[in-house]
């Protein structure tokens, strides 16, 4: 009779649970919804002393399968059976992937070529990465890409000879690369700036991460370390994002 009871109430309870997420999402759905949300995952290291593990394991814990999957685990996530094929979940690993180690290195190349027809979702891994070096990477591209250009038409006769700076006028140089050009050689160029960037731990420093992308975006800093971060924590960010939104795109359009 006991066992009998005990199961109907954990019924009654998961049914319940389910429910209310549900309206929640219903509720959410009301307002808008950011189209990226952006992660510093903090906290790793303190959440490892907090309970007494080796700091590696708090790490471990705090990326869950980031961190070995890097390693160990790229050739689970392309296989048919994975969780970003089941809920089709493209993925990219961004920044300068040169500085990696060749195996490491390939099997990212392999992941994102695998996943590279699912279009539900996308999943965004910044590794190798910092802002400094993004910003001075989609400058050098651009440059490059510009000189290029210039090249050709001054080989095919229809440069006026402007392959040589000096022959610009200098009310034309600052049009020479524009906006658009450095923000498409970004590497985060794949995705939409972040509505949402959350940095757990408490901390509000941006830590050189998403300085280009984030100057609009809702900052959120819960203090719980990132292996304790939870579902409410998601939807407090989303209610205050959604709270602010108006005054974000304001200033977004005063660009």
């Amino acid at each position: 009779m006991e066992k009998g009871s005990g199961s109907r109430i954990k019924w009654i309870f998961v049914n319940l649970v389910t429910f209310l997420r549900k309206f929640i999402f219903l509720v959410l759905s009301v307002g808008p919804i950011p189209d990226h949300i952006a992660f510093i995952m903090d906290g790793n290291r303190r959440y490892a002393k907090k309970q007494n593990l080796i700091e590696k394991t708090g790490h471990r814990v705090g990326f869950l399968a980031l961190t070995s999957m890097l390693k160990k685990k790229l050739k689970g996530l392309i296989e048919e059976e994975s969780i970003v094929n089941r809920y089709g979940v493209r993925v990219y690993f961004l920044g300068n992937l040169k500085l990696l180690s060749e195996p490491v290195r390939l099997a990212a190349e392999r992941a994102m070529v695998a996943t590279a027809n699912n279009s539900n979702a996308v999943l965004s891994i910044c590794i190798a990465y910092n802002s400094t070096n993004e910003i001075v990477h989609a400058v050098e591209k651009s440059c490059e890409e510009k000189w290029e250009k210039i090249s050709l038409l001054n080989a095919s006769g229809s440069g006026y000879g402007l392959i040589r700076l000096e022959c610009i006028e200098k009310d034309e140089r600052g049009n020479l690369i524009k906006l658009i050009d450095i923000e498409k050689h970004m590497y985060m160029s794949v995705a939409p700036d972040p509505g949402i960037l959350i940095r757990t731990s408490g901390e509000t420093r941006l830590s050189n991460f998403l300085l280009w992308q984030s100057a609009y975006s809702y900052l959120y800093s819960p203090s719980v370390l990132w292996p304790e971060i939870g579902f409410r924590h998601f939807l407090w960010a989303i209610l205050n994002f959604q709270r602010n939104h108006f005054y974000l795109e304001k200033k977004r359009k005063q660009l």
